[in-house]
């Protein structure tokens, strides 16, 4: 299942296609510009980086992870505390 941003940036450009079909047909003039403001849409990466997401550390063993589904240390079982670096 695609993305919420790709299908956004589908219907996007069908619209603009459909929008660019009937300036054709009415003013006998393609509309080509109405394509682009979509095209970074599709070839964009994650909206957040890794390196944005904050450090959550152990504050008794120091094991650090970015991953959200950390909640505990996997070692001692201690809460992991954010730190932003």
């Amino acid at each position: 299942m695609p993305s919420s941003r790709t299908a956004t940036a589908v219907v996007g450009l069908l619209v603009s296609l459909l929008v660019s079909a009937v300036l054709w047909w009415h003013f006998n003039t393609f509309a080509f510009f109405l394509l682009i403001p979509f095209v970074p849409f599709l070839f964009r990466g994650s909206s957040r980086d890794a390196s944005e997401e904050p450090v959550r550390a152990c504050p008794s063993c120091g094991f650090q992870t970015r991953n959200r589904g950390y909640d505990y240390c996997p070692r001692d079982g201690t809460r992991l505390e954010e730190r932003r670096q």
